[in-house]
């Protein structure tokens, strides 16, 4: 197979943690029979330095011909909140992709479960994937500032916006990963008071009941879930919810497994002809305190490299092969600094162990 990827760096630590998934990439295209293409752009701070613009004509160019997208991480203290941000790029990368969805898995390896500052007991074990909607709800709708009655002072709105179409292409996507794995899935929302999680629920009841009828659905509600979350990770799977909660529920989730730094992501759009567009990047941000030191975790990153052969290409044998040979580093016993005190392995140390784990 022939494919080209998009690598858009970005700021911080994204440049180390990037590279290594890139290296990763090529050797598993040389042992498995694939040629993968790597086009790079700028994109965040890295952008605006260079061009004044997050996200340039340029590097829109190189997306829109790529068949996937590897990004690393953007922003940073250095640009501040002034009018044009960093986050500016990737808001706009994901809307030029038309990614709806973002895929989040959270594995508890047994080698890292002493590690969670939840209790080993109650996190070993956990494997959970996470489906945030990520184009609706209250961080797209119509938002205003105005000065209020007598004496309000500003009043600032919200809106929390979703179409039934919204709920159900992302809902469609969740179930289809819960009948891949177990037939569970939980939908999370706030029907006792919000009207847009009320037809939140009923879309999903409708899809699940009329199109998965194999797969087994669960509601809660969104402050019981970050409590279950906690209590019992163990008891769920496959979660589908909407862009503000999946934002907070997905962060939560991130200290179960230890660091931050493990987690990857996919960002995930269908096209009317199947095809899936595919943004990729590690869940942490840039880090520019460690920035140039060795001393990134790039197990995000590089995981992020499984979620793009498997959903983007199809490269289901490779994305497991890549997967295992990261978790089995990790399990053997290899630390970046994040998850140890003593003894940890540079950057480019533990990318080098896992190549030669995958070979």
């Amino acid at each position: 197979m022939k494919a080209r990827i998009a690598v858009l760096a970005g700021d911080g630590i994204g440049p180390e943690v990037t590279n290594e998934a890139v290296v990763l990439l090529q050797r598993a295209g040389e042992l498995y029979g694939h040629h993968f293409e790597f086009e790079a752009a700028a994109i965040g701070g890295a952008a605006i330095d260079a061009t004044g613009d997050p996200l340039p004509m340029a590097t829109r160019a190189v997306v829109q011909r790529a068949d996937a997208v590897l990004l690393g991480a953007v922003g940073g203290p250095k640009w501040g909140t002034d009018a044009v941000r960093p986050e500016q790029g990737l808001l706009g990368l994901r809307a030029l992709l038309g990614t709806y969805a973002n895929v989040r898995p959270v594995t508890v390896l047994p080698a890292l479960a002493e590690l969670s500052p939840v209790r080993a007991d109650r996190v070993r074990g956990t494997d959970l994937l996470f489906v945030r909607e990520l184009t609706g709800g209250a961080y797209f709708g119509a938002k205003s500032r105005q000065e209020g009655a007598r004496d309000q002072g500003l009043v600032a709105t919200d809106a929390m916006v979703y179409s039934e179409t919204e709920i159900a292409r992302v809902v469609r996507l969740a179930a289809g990963f819960a009948r891949e794995r177990s037939g569970r899935l939980t939908s999370v929302d706030k029907a006792n008071v919000l009207e847009t999680s009320r037809l939140w629920r009923e879309v999903t009841t409708r899809i699940v009941r009329d199109e998965f009828p194999d797969v087994t659905l669960e509601h809660v509600l969104v402050d019981s879930f970050a409590m279950l979350l906690i209590q019992r990770p163990t008891a769920y799977d496959v979660i589908v919810t909407e862009n503000l909660f999946g934002d907070i529920l997905t962060d939560e989730a991130a200290v179960l497994t230890g660091s931050i730094g493990l987690l990857p992501s996919a960002s995930l759009g269908v096209a009317a002809d199947g095809a899936v567009r595919g943004l990729y990047e590690p869940i942490h941000g840039s880090a520019p305190d460690i920035a140039g030191q060795g001393k990134a975790n790039p197990a995000g990153a590089m995981l992020s490299t499984a979620l793009l052969l498997r959903h983007s290409l199809g490269l289901e044998r490779v994305a497991s092969a890549v997967e295992s040979a990261v978790f089995g580093v990790l399990n053997a016993g290899a630390r970046t600094a994040d998850l140890c005190t003593e003894g940890a392995v540079s950057t480019s140390e533990f990318g080098r162990l896992v190549r030669e784990r995958l070979a």
